[in-house]
């Protein structure tokens, strides 16, 4: 047992990420499907409470740190995420909706493992699988994920064999004692590498100034010293920050876009080449090209298999 765990929470637009922090901190539990793109988080923000005696913090990230934003805004992006998280987190649980493309969160995976290196994803992440709701009450996680859901299955892979499902309404406490497995497993108390103890060192030098400060002016209020250190280090030299800065369509409406159009599957499997075309046309470029084609091959697929179960 340890006196804080700190938990980094990942996800793209759309993944459910706002009922996971409630479900864990407080707070409304119901998993409200959108009827258009969910509004990005614009900066990572740092969430706590006590539990059992126990300190739970929560790390929120933007919905893609990655995706069409200058260089210089993932670098504090990634600042902010380190100095909240130091001097390490116990955890970094992936949030994927269950009937979604795999794709960005695979992308995001890859940048955790540039970013603080591989063993921040094969030791101490976790997928969360998230919407629940959309996994048919007659089959089991495990038979989706292998027999349907290749490319979840290879996130999980990836993180060890490491899921859990989070369902409305359900308890938490089955995903701390995954957690503290993973601790234990990994063989350390939390996660850690030179950018995260660099972080921690300019948090500790930031709080010492800040408490020599209000001692000076003659305060007495030691509240907020920590919150006020980490949020002033936003200019940490992250290596690899050029590379992962690719231009890429906007990943909240094409999310928008795959649950609205699922739905309709069933009566349009004769024009999955088309909705295809419409996205690739859209999206444009090779990149619309390829995803152009994968979104019909995928449309194919699931009206094809819900054709089969009528």
């Amino acid at each position: 047992m340890y006196h804080e765990l700190r938990l980094v929470l990942l996800g793209s637009a759309g993944a459910g990420k706002s009922s996971v922090v409630n479900a864990i901190l407080g707070g409304p539990t119901s998993e409200s499907d959108c009827t258009g793109p969910e509004t990005p988080a614009t900066d990572c923000q740092k969430r706590r409470v006590t539990l059992a005696g126990r300190q739970v913090s929560v790390v929120d990230t933007p919905d893609c740190l990655c995706i069409e934003r200058p260089a210089e805004d993932v670098r504090r992006q990634f600042s902010l995420l380190v100095a909240l998280s130091a001097p390490g987190p116990h955890a970094f649980l992936l949030c994927v909706p269950i009937h979604r493309p795999s794709n960005l969160e695979l992308q995001i995976l890859e940048t955790i493992e540039k970013v603080f290196g591989p063993e921040a994803v094969s030791k101490h992440a976790m997928v969360l699988f998230t919407r629940m709701d959309r996994l048919p009450e007659d089959v089991s996680l495990d038979d989706y994920l292998n027999t349907e859901r290749p490319d979840l299955l290879e996130l999980v892979q990836k993180c060890s064999d490491r899921h859990h499902p989070l369902r409305p309404g359900s308890s938490v406490e089955e995903l701390f004692i995954k957690v503290e497995k993973l601790v234990e497993e990994s063989g350390t108390h939390f996660y850690t590498c030179p950018l995260l103890q660099e972080a921690e060192r300019r948090v500790k030098e930031k709080e010492e100034e800040i408490l020599r400060s209000r001692r000076e002016k003659g305060e007495d209020d030691w509240e907020g010293i920590r919150a006020e250190a980490e949020k002033s280090v936003g200019d940490l030299v992250v290596v690899g920050i050029a590379e992962l800065c690719v231009s890429t369509p906007d990943t909240s409406f094409l999310r928008w876009l795959w649950d609205s159009v699922v739905g309709w599957l069933p009566n349009m499997v004769r024009g999955s080449a088309l909705l295809g075309s419409i996205v690739g046309l859209f999206v444009g470029g090779p990149v619309g090209g390829a995803m152009g084609a994968t979104v019909g091959s995928v449309a194919t697929e699931v009206g094809r298999r819900k054709q089969k179960t009528k």
